[in-house]
């Protein structure tokens, strides 16, 4: 028999990690959520780690079949062989003459139950216990006086037997029902989130867990085949390390100058401007000269196809191929319907920590603003996102479209404070043409220049030109000229005679 200190493992990596390695041992506890909220996965995966650690375990159900549970069972790719699953509500109780005791409810119902539970327990004396669920027993019980005395004599029962139990519980007793969390040793909190479009975003929350620092707050789980995957809320102060500061190029020289050295690891850069610009294009022009440095590269794309960004990276000189076939570059398209912040959070910690990734490009920010509803939440995971990654040293690319072509744009929400750095891509018309500028708008780790640049994609990527010292007006768009000074599309359009 295990000790009390001891810590018992969920079977969800995710969720132990939170608990701070597992539950503690011999201990009862509550998992409470409507019904669709992953409770019974749970309870599952929960006996499924016990057998595989040779654990007895038992399933005590009064609200599924022990068919159904085995059909559960087999959509995630799991079997429950060894594992004791027990209808307390077997056919039998459910006929006519077992009327008086099952519809309706009884002191005589309730400790019929309760002894039924015990009598389970001393026959297999298993290690884990799940008991499905606590409404019926509210139901049974007709008052909380009754419940509560059962809830606890059941926790004696179990605590003397060495029983780990998680008790699941579909919260029909509504909100204001605290008795169980008073007498759990722990709580785990389950809820669902349905939104107008895409996949329903499910989270977890400790709500106690004595004895143990845990981590709190919200965290995204998936509910899928194989089970719930928990992705731990991320807390950049955990990971600070040592890291190289040494500047890294773009791989274009007018760009490095223009950032005042090139990119700094350990920090992050913004390019705002309209769509059509060439913020992507630069992102990717950043990414091939990494590559070529033989570091790692995670891009993180929400806002176009990847056959697209390779068709259009090869126009413009910058084949991606060979580096993603050499793996030096991962380009990993993502639904922001479909994905979680914690989930794309999660995923990015891994291309990190096990990968070796040394730069992230976040492709873009508009489309993340979707992945879950409310943008306060999200802008703070963000930020705790760009810490992490500061902290581990990498270079962060961070691309955000701006509303509008000329004259005055705009973002849905200001995360210019997000970023070290930020990169301000125009439009501006001269000569007849709409051409484009560049500008350093802020820098925290170089001294940047404070010129406006031109700015074009050629057919050999990303070209940045003098500054525009004969304009004037070039962020408002409507640009005047003040002099003779040539265009890097000079060269390529005729002069028109005079």
């Amino acid at each position: 028999m295990p000790s009390s200190s001891s810590l018992t493992s969920t079977g969800i990596p995710g969720l132990d990690d939170i608990l701070g390695g597992g539950l503690p041992a011999q201990h009862l506890y509550l998992v409470e959520g409507t019904p669709g909220t992953g409770k019974t996965t749970l309870a599952l995966q929960f006996l499924q780690a016990g057998r595989a650690a040779g654990e007895r375990g038992l399933y005590v159900t009064l609200s599924e079949t022990s068919e159904e549970l085995t059909q559960v069972a087999a959509s995630h790719g799991w079997s429950l062989d060894g594992i004791e699953v027990y209808d307390l509500v077997s056919d039998e109780g459910l006929s006519e003459e077992a009327e008086q005791t099952v519809l309706h409810p009884s002191e005589f119902e309730l400790g019929e139950t309760t002894r039924d539970v015990m009598r389970l327990v001393n026959e297999q004396k298993p290690q884990r216990v799940v008991f499905d669920s606590l409404s019926e027993m509210r139901l049974l019980a007709q008052s909380a006086l009754r419940y509560r005395r059962q809830i606890l004599a059941l926790k004696r029962f179990f605590a003397q037997r060495g029983c780990t139990v998680l008790m699941l519980d579909d919260r029909s007793g509504g909100d204001g029902d605290q008795h169980l969390h008073s007498i759990a040793h722990g709580v785990l909190h389950l809820e669902q989130n349905t939104n107008d479009y895409g996949a329903d975003k499910r989270r977890l929350r400790v709500v106690k867990l004595r004895g143990v620092k845990f981590r709190s707050g919200e965290h995204d789980f998936n509910l899928d085949r194989g089970g719930l995957q928990v992705f731990p809320r991320l807390v950049a102060s955990e990971h600070e390390q040592k890291i190289d500061e040494r500047l890294v190029s773009t791989g274009t020289p007018a760009l490095d100058a223009l950032l005042g050295g090139g990119l700094t690891p350990g920090s992050s850069l913004l390019l705002a401007g309209p769509a059509g610009v060439g913020k992507t294009t630069t992102a990717i022009s950043c990414a091939v000269a990494a590559a070529r440095r033989g570091a790692k590269v995670a891009y993180y794309l929400f806002d176009e196809g990847l056959g697209t960004l390779r068709q259009r990276s090869r126009a413009l000189g910058l084949d991606v191929e060979p580096y993603m076939s050499s793996g030096h570059i991962t380009i990993r398209t993502l639904d922001p319907a479909e994905v979680s912040p914690g989930q794309f959070a999660h995923s990015v910690r891994m291309a990190v920590e096990q990968d070796g990734v040394q730069m992230v490009v976040i492709d873009s920010l508009n489309a993340y603003l979707h992945a879950m509803p409310g943008g306060k939440y999200l802008i703070l995971q963000m930020h705790e996102l760009l810490a992490y990654l500061n902290l581990r040293g990498l270079t962060t690319l961070l691309i955000l479209s701006l509303h509008g072509t000329v004259g005055e744009m705009r973002a849905d929400v200001d995360l210019s404070y997000l970023s070290d750095a930020m990169l301000n891509f125009r439009y501006f018309e001269a000569r007849g043409n709409l051409l484009k500028a560049i500008s350093v708008i802020k820098s925290r780790t170089n001294a940047h220049e404070q010129s406006i640049r031109e700015f074009r994609l050629g057919p050999h990527g990303v070209e940045v030109g003098k500054a525009l010292s004969d304009f004037q007006g070039v962020l408002s768009g409507a640009a005047r000229y003040t002099g003779t000074q040539p265009l890097l599309g000079d060269s390529d359009i005729a002069t028109p005679t005079p």
